[in-house]
């Protein structure tokens, strides 16, 4: 059977972008903007776990022809979202500013040191950002960046499946136990919020409110409108199922845990 195409940006249709249904919406702004800075800067994390996962070459390659060209491709095409519906905004200027400030702490040190563990981070991430976009799929009436995040949230997915598939690899050779995998995934889901959010917002902010005072405060008031505005569209059942899959539970356990951790994901995610 011949492998499905992947979707590329000409297959978005930019041209029926309907400005009319985004219009007033600060809090879509924020949230596709800082996106595209994000994911824009893949080729940093990439850099950093290859590095991490030297000598693994199916990680390697999968990483850098794999993982990178997807995630480079989600920031192309949140960039040229920006660009059609939000024309005023100096994407390259204020990419720029984020970059600088945003490469100093992208670090490989704040890897984790245990490559399974480091697997199950990825996880965490992925299903972050995987739920992040399905929320924003549902929440959006504008046509095409409802298509657009369709198909960056099923990439997600794929990632994730790829980044657990590697943990459970890794799992065997390291042998780490699950208070282990617990500890990782409660460590990177603590960061949910971490600096690259910040930090992106912080130059999205900077345009759209020239003069304005930008901290934590403000940038919680900030987080707090968008999440008002895609909440009842999160998936928490699904980011729940994700978080919990690394600990391979058992069925009965998984049924008790399970709605706890949906719990939890509605107190630090959207």
């Amino acid at each position: 059977m011949a492998q499905e195409r992947h979707w590329t940006l000409g297959d978005i249709p930019w041209h029926e972008i309907r400005p009319e249904h985004i219009a007033g919406s600060d809090e879509l702004f924020y949230m596709v903007a800082t996106a595209s800075f994000i994911e824009t800067t893949s080729d940093l994390y990439t850099r950093n776990l290859v590095r991490h996962f030297a000598g693994d070459p199916e990680v390697s390659h999968w990483l850098e022809h794999g993982w990178e060209p997807e995630e480079l491709q989600h920031g192309a095409a949140l960039r040229e979202y920006v660009r059609h519906a939000w024309p005023d905004f100096d994407w390259q200027a204020q990419y720029a500013a984020f970059l600088a400030d945003y490469g100093r702490t992208c670090k490989p040190e704040n890897l984790l040191p245990e490559r399974s563990l480091e697997m199950v981070s990825r996880c965490v991430v992925e299903m972050g950002t995987s739920c992040y976009y399905t929320a924003l799929h549902h929440a959006s009436n504008e046509p095409v960046l409802a298509q657009l995040t369709r198909h960056i949230y099923e990439d997600e997915v794929g990632h994730y499946k790829h980044f657990y598939k590697y943990y459970q690899f890794y799992r065997e050779q390291e042998n780490v136990s699950r208070k282990q995998v617990l500890g990782a995934l409660w460590h990177r889901l603590k960061m949910i919020e971490d600096e690259d959010t910040y930090i992106a917002l912080r130059h999205v902010y900077a345009w759209h409110r020239p003069g304005k005072r930008y901290d934590k405060a403000v940038y919680r008031k900030v987080v707090k409108r968008c999440r008002k505005l895609v909440s009842r569209y999160f998936p928490h059942h699904m980011s729940a199922r994700m978080l919990l899959k690394p600990l391979e539970m058992t069925p009965v356990a998984q049924r008790v845990v399970e709605p706890v951790v949906e719990g939890m994901t509605k107190l630090v995610m959207f």
